[in-house]
């Protein structure tokens, strides 16, 4: 089970849709043509990061309190196999992204994860995904 550090690189983003009201929208293309901003996206990166900093107290506490680990936490098929050859099962709680390896079959999955909580993004095989579909909330 490999941590890495909780800031991902640029390249590991997940798409996400929003919809404006016109005059938001109008009001965010004011300020990238008046240089504020590079783009739409980066305005909108700036003000999540801004409110995520302003509630940074709250998500620490939030983090210790429900056990999550934060950042991106993968999972190998030999981790699961190791897992499987102890007898021990996992619990994975991950605030940002975690990820089981394309070659991890849903047999091996369903022997060794009991339950998956996962505020972010959860990458892993559709068949994997379909074999824990009950046990991920």
């Amino acid at each position: 089970m490999k941590l890495v550090d909780p800031r991902l690189r640029p390249s590991d983003t997940e798409k996400i849709t929003i919809n404006l009201g016109p005059v938001d929208l109008g009001q965010i293309d004011l300020l990238v043509q008046e240089g504020f901003y590079s783009n739409r996206t980066d305005l909108i990166r700036t003000a999540i990061r801004n409110q995520l900093n302003a509630h940074a107290d709250v998500v620490r506490q939030t983090v210790a309190r429900r056990q999550l680990v934060l950042g991106l936490q993968h999972f190998s098929r030999a981790d699961l196999q190791a897992l499987l050859e102890s007898g021990q099962s996992l619990a994975i709680q991950v605030l940002g992204l975690a990820s089981i390896a394309a070659d991890v079959t849903p047999e091996l999955a369903l022997q060794t994860i009991r339950s998956i909580q996962v505020l972010g993004a959860l990458h892993a095989s559709a068949a994997v995904k379909v074999a824990l579909a009950d046990r991920i909330h």
